[in-house]
């Protein structure tokens, strides 16, 4: 089983059954899903189709959106990997990173925490060497976390409504 520990989080595949409600409750939230898809919060059916896609690209690519659970508590916090985005065209089939965490978890460096490990484990334990980003132009969190991740950017979606970022894993500095 994959896991990545950092100083205050682990991140591992997802248990449904004990996962599920929790990561429910995250999604059903609409300022966590604002950015996320079509921006629609998701219901508990949804999230169980959510945790069987995640572990099926886990099998499938041999990585996947890991659960984000805090060490001191065991408390889901949210999802952050890897997986091949389908659009905008600029990035489709390459592989991106992406989180959504818990309001309550936002703003305490756990998404910056939690990505840099994953961005390690692509390099390191996958052998990627090109990771890719979106986030919307009002998602100055987001651009944050991608800032300190060293991510560029590298131009938006012809819409206008994405921002594209990438960076090369082989200048990345773990």
């Amino acid at each position: 089983m994959t896991e990545i520990h950092t100083p205050r989080l682990l991140l591992r595949r997802w248990l449904p059954d004990d996962d599920l409600a929790a990561l429910a409750e995250i999604q059903a939230d609409p300022s966590v899903m604002r950015n996320i898809g079509d921006g629609a919060p998701r219901s508990l059916d949804e999230s169980a189709e959510d945790i069987e896609r995640w572990e099926e690209e886990w099998d499938d690519e041999g990585f996947g959106l890991f659960a984000v659970e805090l060490l001191g508590s065991g408390e889901l916090a949210g999802a952050v990997g890897l997986y091949v985005p389908d659009a905008p065209a600029q990035i489709a089939g390459h592989i991106g990173i992406q989180w959504r965490l818990g309001r309550q978890f936002w703003g305490q460096g756990y998404a910056s925490e939690a990505a840099h490990a994953t961005l390690e484990f692509a390099l390191q334990d996958r052998g990627i060497d090109r990771i890719v980003a979106v986030t919307a132009p009002d998602d100055t969190s987001s651009a944050k976390v991608l800032d300190k991740l060293g991510m560029a950017p590298t131009g938006s979606a012809p819409d206008g409504r994405l921002l594209l970022f990438a960076i090369d894993l082989t200048e990345f500095e773990g």
